[in-house]
């Protein structure tokens, strides 16, 4: 994995533990030789994840919509600031210049990511791994939605592993590396849908 995309939120919570975990995350992707791909501001996770990659000397590629740039939230400081006309070219810059998808705490915005990363990964239009870090228990509920709608039917066997969720970044990067993909959507006959 030569650059992974990470997803995660531009809001600064009051809990100082996110902002650490993301310029823990950026330090980390860094000091393995990975670049990072993010949405290109200076506020919240996303500086921070930002921040921790530049200061550990590694390659930080931002794409960031035009009205976001304008609404002078972007950060110049990248080794590349990608300005893209709106959030779909966005996220398939992001998928286009990734070999991966990490998502660590966000809102709204991040699991649009993650969610469109795993259903892009799960039709075929991308075959990389997708990763949540599931730091302080924050994304329980999610993965335990995830599991309700695979119970139920909703996903199917060849993609309930789509998803690759640890609680620690060293143990999420090690299975991601490892990745194998699956029979995508678009690979396969109407028997096996």
């Amino acid at each position: 994995m030569k650059r992974l995309a990470v997803y995660c939120g531009s809001a600064t919570p009051a809990d100082p533990r996110y902002i650490e975990l993301a310029a823990q995350v950026g330090r980390t992707l860094a000091e393995r030789g990975i670049g990072l791909v993010y949405g290109g501001g200076r506020l919240g996770l996303m500086g921070a994840v930002a921040s921790g990659a530049l200061d550990a000397g590694g390659e930080v590629i931002g794409v960031i919509p035009e009205a976001l740039v304008n609404g002078e939230v972007a950060n110049h400081d990248c080794t590349e600031l990608i300005v893209v006309a709106d959030m779909h070219q966005r996220k398939a810059a992001f998928t286009r210049l990734s070999d991966g998808f990490v998502t660590i705490p966000g809102g709204v915005g991040t699991m649009d990511e993650l969610w469109e990363a795993i259903s892009w990964a799960q039709l075929g239009y991308h075959a990389k791994p997708v990763g949540l870090l599931n730091a302080f228990g924050f994304f329980d509920h999610l993965i335990a939605f995830n599991h309700h709608m695979i119970e139920v039917g909703f996903v199917r066997p060849a993609h309930q592993g789509i998803m690759i969720a640890e609680a620690e970044l060293d143990l999420l990067l090690t299975r991601m590396a490892a990745h194998e993909p699956h029979t995508p959507i678009f690979g396969m006959n109407s028997s096996e849908l």
